[in-house]
C-alpha cells in the first residue's frame, strides 16, 4: 500500500481490519452475500472476515480457498471504499444530472472520505457524466423557457449549485437579450392580465413580480411600458402619463 492509499485507508475509518494477523496467510474459507441493497459479499478468513462489493470481489479473485497477506486485505479494502463512492456517486445521478458540488456534498453526507470523492468525481467527469459547463448551459435554457425566470435568478441558483462563476458568464451569455425580453415580456403579460383594476393597479403589481423572478430593473421597465402600450382597454393619455423615461 502506497503513501496515498495509507491516507485513504486511515481516512476511511474502516473496522476490523486491524485484528487480522500480520505476516500470516489468510485463506478464504467462506465467500456469501449479504443482505444489503448492495450487491456484497462477506469473505471470511477462518474467525476474521471482510466485506466487499462484487466487483472488487471479482477483480481480485476472493474466492474459497485463495489466500491473502493482510497488507493485501488492506489495498482491497481501500479499492472497495473507493468503488462504493463511485457507484453511489452513480446512484445519485440516475434521477437528474447534478453539478460537481453537489455530488461532493451528498457524498460526504454519506462519509465518504473527501480523497476518495475527489476521485470519483474525477472519474465521472473524464466520463462525461458530470459537466458543470454543460449544467449550466442547460439550466439556463429550462429556466429561461420552461419556467419564465430572469438571468438574475438563474445566476443565484447556479451559484448555489457551486458553478464557477466563468462557467456561469458563459451559461448566461448563451441567453440574448432579446430572448430574455421575450421571455420577460411573457410572464408579465400573462401576470397583467390577471390583474384585476387600472393601468396603476396593473402596473404596481406586475412590476414587483417581474423583479422577484430575476429580471433586471431596466428590463422591468422595458416590459411593463410595452404592456402599457398594448393595454387597448386604458385611456391613452393615462398610459402615455405612466410610461417610463
Amino acid at each position: 500500500m502506497d503513501q496515498h492509499d495509507e491516507d485513504l485507508y486511515e481516512e476511511a475509518e474502516l473496522e476490523g481490519i486491524s485484528q487480522f494477523p500480520d505476516n500470516e496467510e489468510l485463506t478464504i474459507s467462506r465467500v456469501e452475500r449479504t443482505k444489503s441493497r448492495e450487491a456484497r459479499y462477506r469473505i471470511t478468513f477462518g474467525l476474521h472476515s471482510i466485506t466487499v462489493l462484487e466487483d472488487v470481489m471479482i477483480k481480485y479473485r476472493m474466492t474459497r480457498g485463495n489466500t491473502f497477506m493482510k497488507k493485501d486485505l488492506e489495498d482491497i479494502i481501500v479499492a472497495d471504499e473507493r468503488q462504493r463512492t463511485y457507484v453511489q456517486s452513480l446512484r445519485y445521478l440516475e434521477h437528474k444530472p447534478r453539478t460537481r458540488h453537489e455530488l461532493s456534498q451528498k457524498l460526504r453526507q454519506k462519509e465518504f472520505a473527501a480523497p476518495l470523492i475527489e476521485e470519483a468525481l474525477d472519474r465521472l467527469e473524464r466520463e462525461d457524466l458530470v459537466d458543470d459547463e454543460q449544467f449550466a448551459k442547460e439550466w439556463t435554457r429550462q429556466r429561461m423557457e420552461g419556467q419564465r425566470k430572469g438571468k438574475l435568478w438563474i445566476r443565484q441558483e447556479l451559484r448555489q449549485k457551486g458553478i464557477a462563476n466563468e462557467l456561469i458568464a458563459e451559461a448566461l451569455e448563451g441567453i440574448s437579450a432579446d430572448a430574455e425580453f421575450e421571455t420577460a415580456l411573457t410572464a408579465g403579460r400573462k401576470k397583467w392580465n390577471q390583474v384585476k383594476g387600472d393601468i396603476k393597479e396593473k402596473k404596481r403589481k406586475t412590476l414587483p413580480f417581474l423583479m422577484r423572478r430575476g429580471f433586471s430593473m431596466d428590463m422591468v421597465r422595458r416590459v411593463v411600458n410595452c404592456l402599457i402600450e398594448e393595454d387597448e382597454a386604458g385611456d391613452p393619455e393615462e398610459d402615455e402619463a405612466l410610461l417610463w423615461d
